[in-house]
């Protein structure tokens, strides 16, 4: 149930970029893998580093999450309206897009890793476990997108930046106990 919780970001993201770009099958392994890797070697860096560290991270973890996606959102939104369709430049087939995503959807599963020090999990089958199931997530939420090619690129790519702004709000939100 964890690891379906800390992927829901991925399909989120991997949702709104199948269906505002065409992505081949080697673009969805390389996002998938890229979530997976993140999303599982999160929980293993704070198990790692553990209790000392929760103390600075805790306070300020949604807020470096949110920073990350509302910025790529606003990114995505203003492009959707200024720019035309052969200049946008928020590409999930980018890999420096990749990465900034999946530091931020991957940010909680790091405080996540330092709660299971305190359960005494068996961290190495968290890992694994979290990581296949955020990479199949990832798939699933990259060819469900690409069944919405009824929406043209520049209103699925208004939707996604308003998706990873609400993903980044929801994290604050959460983490400030408001929902």
């Amino acid at each position: 149930m964890i690891s379906l919780g800390l992927s829901m970001d991925c399909f989120a993201v991997s949702l709104t970029f199948g269906s505002a770009r065409k992505l081949v099958w080697n673009d969805i392994f390389r996002m998938a893998f890229l979530f997976g890797l993140f999303q599982g070697v999160m929980p293993l860096i704070g198990w790692l580093v553990g209790h000392s560290i929760q103390a600075l991270i805790e306070p300020v973890d949604h807020w470096i999450a949110f920073a990350i996606l509302a910025s790529i959102g606003v990114k995505m939104v203003w492009q959707s309206f200024s720019l035309g369709d052969e200049k946008r430049s928020v590409d999930i087939r980018k890999i420096s897009v990749l990465l900034t995503l999946s530091v931020a959807t991957s940010i909680d599963a790091l405080i996540t890793g330092v709660g299971f020090g305190f359960i005494r999990a068996n961290i190495y089958e968290a890992v694994i476990i979290i990581s296949v199931t955020t990479f199949l997530v990832s798939v699933i939420g990259a060819k469900l997108g690409e069944q919405t090619t009824f929406i043209p690129a520049r209103w699925a790519e208004f939707a996604g930046g308003m998706v990873l702004i609400a993903i980044g709000v929801t994290v604050v939100l959460e983490h400030l106990a408001i929902i």
